[in-house]
Order: structure tokens, then sequence, then C-alpha cells
């Protein structure tokens, strides 16, 4: 009897052992334990005092523990692995579904600091002793992280609360200076070269500091910011290059005529030519690098801004800029004779693309000579007009003629009509001029010639040509080209008739 009361014994003990192994570790039968800490006092000197929890929500305390080091606050935890005893000063606690509440008083030197936490699951901090939870992400979730930034001076009661609800478990810590440009944000670049923000975030978060882009010959850049995801620097503080956005300024002064703006990026990009008011290029989303174009007629000066974020994956933006302006515009050329000065004006529109004006004068109207210069600036406006004025006080007391030889800011020349100022006598009676000539030549007359006609002599005697003119003004000159009519280089006698009567005959050399 006793040996089978012993065989049941053992079958017994043997039952109780094997039910004990399959129990969860966390479940502790061997002895009583007592919780050590207050729950409400806060670590100092960069270590914190973590509260632990056998509960998703802080109820069922078990004892504390410590994290960071004298040195740096900073820490990452994950409780010696999934489903096993995480031991406290107190008593252990199983890795499943537990929580924990972390608090430090640290003090901060004035300056701007960046919080990151992280966890798997719930995790939030707070500076102000658990009134506000400036990181929230309350919610299962596998291991992820959240940062924020802010400008601290003085002692802050710091709480971070952790909870685990199944599978891994984690949670981080880390702080640190950050890096915060204070230059001003609203200076606008010159001279083609654009000054450019640099912000970490992707909606212009935190700036970093400026840089430039684009000559001093073209405000036309390309940027790729030194690649993916890597460090790019300005002049006060570097950024990742993930995440971030940049605004370009560039106050340009614009010539009279039609431009196009080239704009490119990979993500969103933007284009105003009225300093932010307005987006002439509205590119504002997620997308791969692609280009968008607008032209416009402009003049004067315009306050442009680019703006550009980058969201992820690859950074570009580009800009380039093409153009051409509008031409001299001259409303009239004019002149007055006086003695031996003539004094010419003449008038442009005033969105005329002005460098410079030659004044040249011929006694031929043929070969003419530099005799001054007009540049631009010089002139008078009046309401949308420029005014010029330039006196000849050499003029010839002989046949003048003047003509300007126009240059705009492309360097493109143009000439204006040609005006003639002659001797008095050469309104009385007949005149043929000039006598030396590469082809054109005038016939003046004090009366109307009604039915005019020319003949043109070789020293022959043959005839070269003849021609019906229609009438001649009185007191007008009437052009007349000899060129044009077969005659080549050479000595000829122009005879001018009327109604069949020859009234002037004149030798004319042609070279």
């Amino acid at each position: 009897m006793l040996q089978g009361k012993k065989c049941a014994t053992m079958k017994t003990n043997l039952f109780f052992i094997i039910v004990l192994s399959f129990l969860p570790s966390h479940k502790s039968y061997s002895q009583a334990c007592t919780p050590a800490g207050d729950q409400t006092t806060y670590g100092t000197g960069n270590v914190w005092i973590g509260y632990v929890y056998d509960n998703l929500n802080f109820v069922g305390y078990n004892g504390y523990v410590n994290e960071g080091t004298t040195g740096n606050s900073d820490f990452d935890e994950s409780f010696g692995g999934d489903y096993v005893n995480y031991l406290t000063i107190g008593c252990p606690t199983y890795t499943e579904t537990f929580s924990v509440r972390y608090k430090l008083i640290q003090n901060f030197t004035d300056g701007d600091y960046e919080f990151t936490v992280g966890a798997d699951d719930g995790f939030r901090l707070s500076l102000d002793g658990g009134t506000t939870w400036p990181i929230n992400q309350w919610n299962d979730q596998g291991y992820t992280t959240t940062t924020y930034a802010v400008h601290l001076n003085g002692s802050y009661n710091m709480v971070l609360e952790y909870y685990e609800n199944g599978g891994g478990n984690r949670v981080s810590f880390k702080v640190q200076p950050v890096c915060i440009a204070m230059d001003d944000q609203s200076i606008y670049g010159s001279a083609n070269i654009w000054r450019g923000y640099i912000y970490d975030g992707t909606n212009f978060n935190t700036y970093k500091g400026n840089v430039t882009e684009g000559a001093a010959v073209s405000p036309d850049f390309d940027e790729s910011f030194g690649g993916s995801n890597t460090m790019y620097n300005t002049s006060s503080c570097s950024t990742q290059t993930e995440t971030f956005s940049a605004r370009y300024r560039l106050r340009k002064n614009f010539v009279p005529g039609t431009y196009t703006f080239i704009v490119g990026g990979d993500d969103g990009y933007r284009l105003s030519l009225d300093g932010g008011l307005t987006w002439v290029i509205d590119k504002w989303n997620d997308q791969s690098y692609n280009t968008t174009g607008y032209a416009a007629a402009l003049s004067g000066s315009h306050d442009m801004v680019i703006e550009y974020y980058e969201n992820g994956g690859d950074n570009r933006i580009s800009f380039s800029l093409s153009g051409s302006v509008l031409p001299i515009t001259l409303l009239n050329f004019t002149g007055e004779r006086k003695e031996n000065k003539v004094v010419l004006n003449w008038e442009t529109t005033g969105n005329s693309t002005i460098d410079h004006f030659e004044i040249e004068r011929s006694t031929d109207n043929n070969q003419f000579s530099y005799i001054g210069q007009i540049v631009a600036g010089t002139g008078v406006i009046i309401t949308e007009k420029i005014k010029f004025t330039f006196s000849d006080n050499n003029a010839s007391p002989k046949a003048s003629f003047y003509r300007l030889k126009m240059a705009d800011i492309s360097r493109v020349i143009t000439y204006s009509k040609i005006i003639s100022f002659l001797p008095d006598n050469l309104y009385e009676g007949i005149h043929i001029y000039p006598t030396i000539s590469q082809g054109n030549i005038f016939i003046t007359s004090a009366e109307k010639i009604r039915n005019p006609s020319v003949v043109l002599y070789d020293l022959a005697g043959r005839k070269v040509f003849e021609k019906t003119l229609g009438s001649i003004p009185a007191k007008l000159p009437f052009p007349l080209s000899i060129s044009a009519n077969g005659a080549r280089k050479g000595v000829y006698l122009l005879q001018v008739s009327d109604n069949g009567s020859v009234v002037e005959t004149k030798k004319i050399i042609l070279n």
C-alpha cells in the first residue's frame, strides 16, 4: 500500500511540474515582492526614473528603473526581449501588455532643441509634467519615430510615457541642440544672383540658412543639393536632403520684351513674378522631375520668387529664362537749319530698348560720316515718349543729309529715314544735285513742274534711259535713282524737260 501511495504521489508531483512549466513566466509563485519608488519623483542629472506597470494604463505598479547617464539623457530600451521578465527595483514585469512612465527634470540653456522619440507601441512626450503632449503617438504600431523642435530656456519637467500591447517592444529618446539660422529671409538677390533660403520640413518649417544660385551673366540654375538623403550646407546650418524646402528670391529689371520662364522640380515647385502674391507657375504636389513654361510681356522691375519642397526620394529644382527685347520705335525725326547750324530732334516710344544713337551726316546722300552720339538715359521723358536733341554746329553751307544709326541693348542696329537741308538758292530755278553720286540724286524747282521728263546721255551722246516723272512739287526735293535705270559708273549728262522743253542740263558723275 505504501508503495502504491508513493507511486501515486510521484505522478501527482510530475503533473504539477508539467503544468507549472506551461504557465507564463511573469507569474511568480516562488515568493512575494514589494515595489520600490514613489511614482512621482523626477530623475535629475540626465538620468531618468522610469516607473513600470504590469498593465497598459499605468496600474499594477511593479517598481522603477533608470535610463540615461550623467553625461547624456538619450536612451534606447528593448526590455531584454519579447515575452521575458524585465527586472525593476521592486518586482519583475513580464514584457507583454505593460507600460512605463519616465520622468526627468532637465535644465536647457537658451537655444533651439530637437526631440526624437520612437516606440513600439504607443508613446508620448511632455515638457510640462504631463499637461501637454507635443509628441503624441498613443496607438498600437510598429517601431516608429517622431521629431519635435522647440526653443527652450530653463528647467523643464519632462515626462515620457510608453505602452506595449503585443509583439515587439522598444522605446527610445534623443535630444540635441538644433542649428537654426537667424538672418533676414526677406532679402532679394540682385544682378542675376538668386538668394535662396533653406528649411528643414516640407512647409518652410525650420530655417537653416541661405545659399545663392545663378551668375552675373544669367539667372539660370539647376540644383540637385548634392544628392538624395545627404547633408546640404548653407551659410549657417546643414540640412538633410529629405523632407526639406527652399525659397529663392531675385529682384530683376526687365527691359521691354517678351520672356519665357521654365521651372522644373522633384517634388513641388512654383514661380511668382510679384513677390509671392500670385503664382504664374504652380505645380505644388509630389511628382517626379518635370518642367513647366510660362511666357509674358514684361517691362521694369519684378520681384521673382521660386518655392520648392522635397518629400522623399530624388530632389532637384531648375530655372531658365529666355527672351527677346522690343525694338527701338522711332516716332519722328525732324530738324531745323539756322545758318551753319542744324538742330536735329527725334522721339521714340517710352518702352524702346535704346543703348545709343549715332548721328551721321552726308553731303551727297551716299557717303555718311559719324559726327556725334547720344546715349540712353539722356533723353527727356514726356508722358510715354522720349525726346532727344542734337546740334550740328559745323553744318555744311551746301546740301546736308542726316540719318540716325540706332543701337538697342542687344546691339541690333537700325537706321532712321534720311532728312536733308538744302541751301536757299536751290529753290531758285531748277537744280540737280549732288553732281557726284553713287546712284541717287535730287531735282528741285522754284515752281511746280507739271509734266517733267528726264533723259540720261553718256559722253558719246548715246541715250542711256528716258523717263517720265509725273509732277515735281515746288521747293521740295524730288528723288531720282540713276543706277536703278541702268546707268553704271561714269560721267553722264542729265537733261530735265517740261512739256517737251529742256529746262536744265547737268553733268553727273556716278561712282
